[in-house]
């Protein structure tokens, strides 16, 4: 059992496959290989596309590649701003909330003692 590197070729993701699942991979997805993510993303189009019977599998495939295209980067910096983002939004959601906790209960300052951390933590 021979292990190869394979890119996605929609997000440019590389895995270490066996080619017995590379060679599954793209029986599935008209002779292209998809990472998991993708190849879900795909399958989900055409689930999608069996109600108004538009998208095959060879069109959403095409969709998602130009999808992907559009945004294409490393795999690993997308997933880094997509933390990113969402930590900026969890500090913000706990500075609103920090004036109402100051004025309540005990239990609520030992929950923002727990996040006060994060709130210096740098997130750029």
């Amino acid at each position: 059992m021979e292990i190869e590197s394979v890119q996605c070729e929609c997000c440019g993701l590389k895995e270490d496959c066996t080619q017995e699942y590379i060679s599954q991979v793209k029986d599935n997805f008209d002779g292209k290989w998809l990472c998991g993510l993708c190849s879900e993303a795909v399958r989900d189009e055409v689930s999608r596309g069996k109600n108004n019977k538009t998208f095959g599998m060879e069109e959403a495939v095409k969709a998602h590649m130009s999808f992907c295209g559009k945004f294409k980067s490393n795999p690993a910096v997308r997933v880094a701003d997509g933390m990113r983002q969402m930590l900026r939004r969890r500090s913000a959601d706990l500075a609103a909330s920090s004036p109402s906790s100051s004025s309540s209960s005990s239990s609520s300052s030992s929950s923002s003692k727990k996040y006060s951390r994060s709130a210096r933590t740098k997130l750029y």
